[in-house]
């Protein structure tokens, strides 16, 4: 799978733990997000991830920032992404079943790296289930 990836400051280290699981599981990963604590703005590493998935670069998304929501809003102005702030495998699952997410927004403030961890793995295993849920999905976009 190609995984397009982003982050923050906030996200460096959850970066850095969630490719080296991705590459070991074999993912191709491509890392637009800072390798540095220095203060960044968000936008400027989630807008190449939102257009590598809106475009077909990229499978999906992963984006991390401090409360996941900054990152969530830039990512969804992009008219073929559905990101989804999650902060429990629970969330993950339902977001990917029920809307189709995309990409996957992680608040590094508020979950800790081994539950991103499994976050990032239920993100990728889960499927949508179609259904009464596609077109709901299909109502989503505004063009």
């Amino acid at each position: 799978m190609k995984i397009a990836i982003g982050n923050d400051h906030a996200g460096t280290g959850y970066k850095k733990t969630i490719v080296d699981h991705l590459e070991k599981e074999g993912h191709m990963v491509t890392n637009y997000g800072t390798n540095s604590n220095d203060s960044v703005d968000y936008p400027d590493y989630v807008h190449p991830v939102a257009a590598a998935v809106g475009e077909g670069e990229a499978d999906y998304g992963i984006i991390i920032c401090g409360s996941g929501n900054g990152a969530n809003m830039t990512a969804n102005k992009h008219q073929k992404v559905r990101s989804a702030l999650c902060w429990s495998k629970e969330i993950t699952a339902l977001a990917r079943e029920h809307n189709d997410a995309n990409v996957l927004s992680i608040p590094a403030r508020f979950t800790s790296e081994p539950q991103a961890l499994e976050m990032v793995k239920t993100f990728l295993t889960t499927k949508f289930e179609g259904g009464r849920h596609q077109r709901r999905v299909e109502k989503i976009a505004c063009s």
